[in-house]
């Protein structure tokens, strides 16, 4: 089955710790520190797979976590850092962070492959903080976390041409018949499943053109695989409706065009910006009846004052469809030939960033004052209390972020209990 979404989660790897350890030699009463430093934690990268084009494999996998970095060792041995997870996407996949949707990368052109995750850094051992004053330090740095994240994959066909249309109206049959592109053709009321992508080469030449599945009213509210079709005509430049002229199921070309534009617009109105054609199809089986009007000419008489021009064709016959295709042609000689590609809206570094985390300072009843949030937690989480170092690094983090300002507004004074996370500390100016 064609997958074009995907929500899995990833994660980057634990940096390792640094060691504690000392030199124990014949000769050497007193050797210096020589603890290692850890290594560091598997990165999470994206690369585009050209042999891939859906979103399929993710629905059977959908956790991705790198490997944590070794510890290091003795004898100034560090920890061997992890291999980087790397994760096969199609080309024109776009990840996105899943709560808010917004952009982390398009994996699209020149961007083959991206660093998502960074993993942790590793710690350094005890033989980084020998100093004239600290001969045999007792402690080492831990190693960073890793970063973790649930993100959505959508997967929006990159071509220069979208054939959009209600089912049944001949876009397939129009495709197969001008590209290289071989979709099913036959019949179907519901509608073709999954984009088709096929190179249309021209003397002045080619572009690369997709039949985008069927589109029904309500699609850009979701019902049916709306969603999942109008994805697709995103990165288009230019936008082909095919209708049928003939109206051999009893269709009206000109409210389903009408239709189909509304969807657009409700699901992004940047859509209507891009220049259309009507690609008016079935014209070999037009039968018009004495004093009704052409419904070619009624085409062209409703959008081409609008600057949509009509050219009438058969799919069928070929009729027509060099004069729609070099159409076709010069209109994307109109447009920036730049590919379409979405901008990053959301830094993962910033996972990284602290400053950016929320905390709050609560004062209970019974006068203990609760300091926690994501910033607290992520600070505690690689922060050794139980060395030296460690606890002067903790001290400075409650000055330097405001926590201790925080807590003089609530009311804390000498001797008062301050608790983060199980950890209880009794406060001192």
């Amino acid at each position: 089955m064609f997958a074009d979404r995907a929500k899995i989660f990833i994660k980057s790897g634990k940096g390792g710790d640094g060691h504690v350890s000392f030199r124990r030699e014949l000769y050497v009463p007193a050797g210096g520190p020589d603890g290692g430093n850890g290594g560091n934690g598997g990165n999470i990268i994206f690369e585009i797979d050209d042999g891939l084009n859906t979103l399929t494999d993710f629905r059977h996998v959908r956790k991705y976590i790198a490997k944590d970095g070794e510890q290091g060792g003795k004898k100034r041995c560090s920890g061997a850092s992890a291999d980087d997870l790397i994760i096969k996407v199609p080309e024109g996949t776009v990840i996105k962070e899943f709560e808010s949707g917004k952009v982390i990368a398009d994996m699209s052109g020149d961007n083959r492959r991206e660093i998502i995750l960074q993993g942790g850094r590793g710690g350094l051992g005890n033989m980084n903080y020998a100093t004239s004053t600290m001969q045999a330090p007792k402690y080492a740095q831990p190693g960073q976390p890793g970063q973790e994240l649930w993100v959505q994959l959508e997967l929006k066909v990159i071509a220069d041409v979208g054939l959009v249309g209600f089912p049944n109206v001949g876009k397939s049959t129009l495709l197969s018949r001008v590209s290289n592109a071989r979709p099913k053709v036959a019949n179907y009321h519901f509608t073709t499943l999954n984009p088709h992508l096929g190179v249309v080469d021209l003397d002045g030449g080619g572009f690369v053109m997709a039949d985008i599945p069927g589109l029904i009213e309500g699609a850009s509210q979701g019902v049916g695989l709306g969603f999942d079709f109008l994805r697709h005509i995103e990165r288009t430049k230019v936008l082909v409706h095919v209708v049928d002229a003939a109206s051999t199921e009893g269709r009206d070309p000109v409210e389903d065009i009408k239709a189909i534009n509304a969807e657009l617009e409700n699901y992004n109105p940047q859509l209507l910006e891009r220049p259309q054609i009507i690609a008016a199809n079935k014209i070999d089986s037009i039968y018009q009846a004495e004093g009704e009007e052409n419904p070619i000419e009624r085409l062209k008489k409703i959008f081409e004052p609008e600057g949509i021009p009509v050219y009438p064709i058969s799919g069928v016959t070929g009729q027509g469809i060099k004069e729609l295709l070099y159409a076709v042609h010069g209109k994307l000689q109109t447009v920036d030939q730049a590919p379409v590609i979405f901008e990053k809206e959301f830094d993962t570094a910033a996972l990284r960033n602290m400053e950016s985390l929320p905390y709050t300072v609560e004062r209970t009843e019974d006068n203990i004052f609760v300091v926690e949030g994501p910033r607290i937690e992520k600070m505690l989480g690689y922060t050794n209390l139980e060395s030296e170092k460690g606890f002067v690094f903790f001290q400075n983090f409650l000055k330097e972020n405001g926590i201790l300002e925080e807590l003089e507004k609530a009311g804390i004074g000498e001797g008062d209990t301050v608790r983060m996370y199980g950890l209880e500390f009794d406060y001192y100016k």
